[in-house]
């Protein structure tokens, strides 16, 4: 049923933007969503279709193979993911930090976030690829979470007096 449902949503988009979730699942191969994600990164390579991501993605994956003083695995990260065809990757300017700024004071996502969802704004993506719930609240976009695709029935509206769900992205494991 997920991966109907995510067919269902890539066709009604021909520019998606990422979270760094979706690399993170990729990258780790993680069993619960790895079918999700090489699906959307085959789609990503097909012609007419586009996917943008944020720096920030870039600086998140980095952090691990970093810490762990691993430069082979840093640099494999940054040649695959640099040269992906299709993928393009936005480095917030002061208009994103603008659009990012009027994102978090609306919907009180977290910095990071925010500027997450503004690039895809700025980019003209109207889909948003995650794991992370709290990007449902951005309706300038159809926002996709992986979590929800892989367990799909159509759910009930949250409540506003429900607290928000939130995903964390799975850890590294390297």
């Amino acid at each position: 049923m997920g991966l109907t449902h995510l067919r269902g949503f890539l066709r009604r988009h021909a520019r998606i933007a990422l979270d760094t979730s979706v690399f993170i699942s990729q990258l780790e191969a993680n069993p619960r969503y790895v079918h999700l994600t090489d699906h959307i990164f085959a789609w990503v390579e097909r012609p007419h279709h586009a996917a943008i991501t944020s720096t920030i993605t870039m600086t998140e994956l980095l952090v691990q193979p970093y810490r762990d003083a691993d430069e082979q695995r840093v640099n494999e990260f940054f040649g695959l993911l640099s040269t992906y065809p299709n993928l393009d990757w936005i480095a917030p300017g002061l208009e994103v930090a603008d659009i990012a700024a009027r994102v978090r004071a609306a919907h009180r996502l977290r910095t990071p976030d925010a500027l997450q969802a503004a690039c895809a704004v700025w980019a003209h993506a109207t889909g948003f690829v995650t794991n992370d719930a709290v990007f449902e609240r951005v309706k300038s976009v159809e926002t996709l979470v992986l979590y929800w695709t892989n367990f799909w029935q159509p759910r009930p509206r949250r409540r506003l007096s429900e607290p928000p769900w939130r995903c964390h992205s799975p850890r590294w494991r390297l």
